[in-house]
């Protein structure tokens, strides 16, 4: 049979069956190279003839103990890993650059040596003398954390091997360097390489590793999505630089809930963690306006009230304009078309702007009937009751979806003070929430109730 060679790009991760001089998915030139195929035939013949050893195998009755956790003390932190740190668990975190992943790593870093966990801090990317001023400035410079900088992956391995600790933080795998690999630091191959690396090794030596990745402009961790298969634990670090707030999100975690948040404010001091994220995205808001509704989400395990703003203006273009922020830009097309197929509401020649004020991103399809309501006030220019939340799934045929943890939703508004609800038909009546709830069927009856048309 006849050999079958394979070929990588460094840059992009693309792969090709034959070597060109540049790559056709991410345009970059001589980073195409050759990968060793797997021997063909038995397995016994591929290994170089060598038998394995049996595997313990086990039925889905067997019960076995929960893995021991460790608490950091910042609550937020601990309720985005699920529970606290998980002993030999390797831990992605993501972010742009300048949001805030060093400055928490290094508070979390601080707070777990406290408690207890020897604990290693490897920076790539600053001297230690630039770690030990941002720890000064964040008042933990008595905290028991040994420092490192260096990107030598073999000499860091071996450090880690001689010193024993309990958790080591890198930061960040972008600029590990394993001198086995014929590439620059940063590429693919490097990446994919230092992050194995690290990751096996943390398993075999009861470590847990945390690693700091870098992310692209479309908001996706830089590398290989290998790199995130990998790890137990996959964290975002959000938010927007014109505000103080910072999200921690898990997308993927292994030893608890995933799209659990952490709420975070960035203060002089670092991020502080905020116990009550709903009081404080709608802290600014003020007298009812046309546009503003307040929408009762859950994000994870935790409902959360955040306020979307829209505006509606003519437009003095041939295409009107639709932007977004905090929100999905394709899902707002499908409601704007929703409106006007279904409802007799029009929006050509319109501008349409829309916002999700605090930096909050929300991803939930229960937020549509709120986005539906802020179009209206602000098209029609009415404000809606201040006391009200508004939530609830629009389906292409204009019907509402009722939501799942409704009475969740209600009682968090209840606890702000908010008095009257509009939610879809069905789902659990949340009798003992307090509030005045208004149940509605379609987006029809929605409009025709609430703005007096239909």
């Amino acid at each position: 049979m006849a050999k079958s060679n394979s070929f990588s790009c460094n840059a992009c991760g693309a792969s090709f069956n034959k070597w060109s001089g540049r790559c056709d998915a991410c345009g970059a030139w001589n980073t195409i190279v050759e990968e060793a195929p797997l021997s063909a035939g038995p397995a016994s013949k591929s290994l170089g003839g060598r038998r394995g050893s049996p595997i313990r195998l086990t039925d889905l009755a067997t019960e076995e103990a929960p893995p021991p956790r460790t608490n950091s003390g910042i609550s937020e932190l601990d309720r985005v890993l699920g529970g606290g740190l998980v002993p030999s668990s390797a831990i992605l975190v993501g972010g742009d650059p300048g949001i805030g992943k060093s400055t928490l790593l290094l508070q979390a870093a601080a707070r777990f040596a406290q408690a207890g966990l020897k604990t290693i801090y490897v920076s790539g990317e600053e001297a230690s003398a630039q770690v030990r001023m941002r720890a000064q400035r964040l008042g933990l410079a008595d905290a028991p954390v040994q420092l490192a900088a260096a990107t030598n992956l073999r000499d860091i391995l071996t450090t880690l091997e001689a010193e024993k600790p309990q958790l080591a933080v890198i930061d960040s795998i972008q600029t590990m360097w394993a001198d086995n690999v014929e590439s620059a630091p940063g590429s693919v191959s490097q990446v994919r390489a230092a992050a194995h690396e690290l990751t096996t090794f943390a398993k075999t030596r009861n470590m847990s590793v945390i690693l700091v990745g870098h992310v692209t402009k479309d908001g996706q961790i830089a590398g290989p999505r290998v790199v995130e298969h990998m790890v137990d634990t996959v964290l975002y670090f959000e938010g927007e630089r014109g505000h103080q707030f910072r999200i921690l999100r898990a997308v993927k975690n292994r030893f608890g809930p995933a799209d659990e948040i952490g709420v975070f404010e960035m203060t002089g001091g670092g991020l502080a963690e905020v116990m009550n994220p709903s009081a404080l995205f709608l802290s600014e808001r003020g007298q009812p306006s046309p546009g503003s509704v307040v929408f009762a989400g859950v994000e994870g395990t935790r409902p959360l009230l955040v306020e979307f703003q829209a505006l509606v203006a003519p437009s003095p273009h041939s295409q009107p304009r639709r932007s977004v922020v905090g929100w999905d830009g394709g899902r707002l097309a499908m409601i704007l078309a929703v409106l006007e197929a279904r409802c007799g509401i029009p929006f050509t020649g319109l501008d349409v702007y829309l916002n999700v004020a605090g930096g909050m991103k929300v991803t939930e399809p229960a937020a549509d009937l709120a986005v539906a309501a802020a179009l209206l006030s602000a098209r029609e220019d009415a404000a809606l009751p201040a006391e009200t939340v508004i939530f609830g799934e629009i389906s292409l045929s204009g019907a509402l979806r009722p939501v799942s943890q409704t009475e969740n939703r209600l009682k968090e508004a209840q606890k702000l003070g908010f008095t009257a609800a509009i939610a879809p038909a069905g789902g659990k009546p949340g009798a003992d929430s307090g509030l005045t709830l208004t149940r509605m069927g379609d987006l029809t009856a929605f409009v025709g109730e609430v703005f007096g048309a239909g």
